[in-house]
């Protein structure tokens, strides 16, 4: 059972990222974007960060998960998390690779 103290902390981790989302729809310069996401994550997290979007697209193109694997140096465990997402009906991945495609 979820503490007072943790049910708190993920409203806020909640507002915090609900936040973040609508600022980043507000902003039209890809550069100040690129430059926020250096300033709020480590070189590391954005390493993880941008594997878990190549991933994403390297699944839509249908290479396999030991495919990825291998060439991400990633877990099975985080691919097949990124499939399952991929194969969900109303998929927001699928939604913003298709933004992707109209560019």
């Amino acid at each position: 059972m979820e503490t007072k103290s943790e049910k708190n902390n993920k409203f806020k981790m909640e507002d915090s990222i609900n936040e973040i989302c609508k600022l980043l729809s507000m902003i039209d310069d890809k550069d100040l974007i690129y430059d926020f996401f250096g300033c709020l994550f480590t070189k590391p997290e954005l390493n993880d960060f941008a594997k878990r979007w190549c991933l994403v697209k390297e699944l839509d193109a249908g290479t396999t998960q030991r495919e990825i694997a291998r060439k991400y140096n990633m877990s099975l465990c985080n691919i097949t998390r990124g499939s399952k997402e991929m194969k969900k009906e109303d998929s927001a991945f699928k939604k913003v690779l298709k933004l992707l495609e109209k560019k």
